[in-house]
C-alpha cells in the first residue's frame, strides 16, 4: 500500500534495526484519513470469506480495525491488556510478550462477543515475532471460532512472524513489509 509506505518514509524513525516509531500516525496520534484506506484495503484483500468479526489487541490496534470493521459491516472486539471493573466474569484469556514494551500482559475478551458461529479477522498494528497474533488466536480458538486470515499494517520481515504463522496455516496480508531497518533506514520488502 503506498501510501502507507510514503507515510513511514515520512514520518515513521528508526530507533534501532528493531524498532520502527510510527507514534506519529498509527500508535500515539492517529491520522484518520490513512487508516480509513488501510481499512478498505483490508476490507478488499479479505471481501466475501465470510467474516462476522474483527478482533485486534489495545490500543494500536483499534483504529485500523474499526476502519475495516466500518467497510466489511462487522463488529470489532478488541482484546483489553488488564482487567476493569466491567470485565470481570466470563472471560476468555491469553497471556501476550511485547517486545517494544518488554512486557508480558493477559489479555481477555469476554466471551459473550465471540462464539463458534464466529468467522474472524485479526488485525493488528505490527507483525514481528508473532506473538500478539498468537496470543489473539489462542483467545479466538478458545471461542471455537474459525480464522479467516491476518491483516497485518506494517510487518516486519525480518523477524519470524510471518514464518511462524504461516507454518501453523494462516493467511496473513501485510500492507507494508519492511525488509531492514538497518543504518536507520527502511527498505521495503515490495
Amino acid at each position: 500500500m503506498e501510501a502507507l509506505k510514503q507515510k513511514i518514509r515520512e514520518e515513521g524513525i528508526v530507533l534501532s534495526d528493531q524498532v520502527l516509531k510510527v507514534d506519529a500516525f498509527l500508535n500515539h496520534q492517529i491520522d484518520p484519513r490513512l487508516m480509513q484506506q488501510v481499512g478498505h484495503e483490508f476490507a478488499e484483500r479479505f471481501r466475501g470469506q465470510g467474516i462476522t468479526k474483527i478482533v485486534t489487541i489495545e490500543a494500536s490496534g483499534i483504529a485500523p480495525a474499526v476502519m475495516a470493521g466500518l467497510e466489511l459491516g462487522v463488529p470489532v472486539i478488541f482484546a483489553r491488556k488488564f482487567q476493569s471493573l466491567t470485565l470481570k466474569t466470563d472471560l476468555l484469556i491469553s497471556k501476550v510478550f511485547s517486545f517494544t514494551k518488554q512486557t508480558e500482559s493477559t489479555i481477555a475478551i469476554s466471551a459473550r462477543h465471540l462464539t463458534a458461529a464466529d468467522k474472524v479477522l485479526v488485525i493488528d498494528d505490527f507483525l514481528a515475532n508473532g506473538h500478539a497474533a498468537k496470543a489473539l488466536i489462542d483467545l479466538i480458538q478458545q471461542a471455537g471460532a474459525s480464522i479467516a486470515g491476518i491483516g497485518i499494517v506494517i510487518e516486519k520481515s525480518f523477524q519470524e512472524g510471518r514464518a511462524l504463522l504461516e507454518s501453523e496455516g494462516y493467511r496473513i496480508e501485510s500492507l507494508a513489509r519492511i525488509a531492514s531497518l538497518a543504518d536507520g533506514q527502511v527498505t521495503f520488502l515490495d
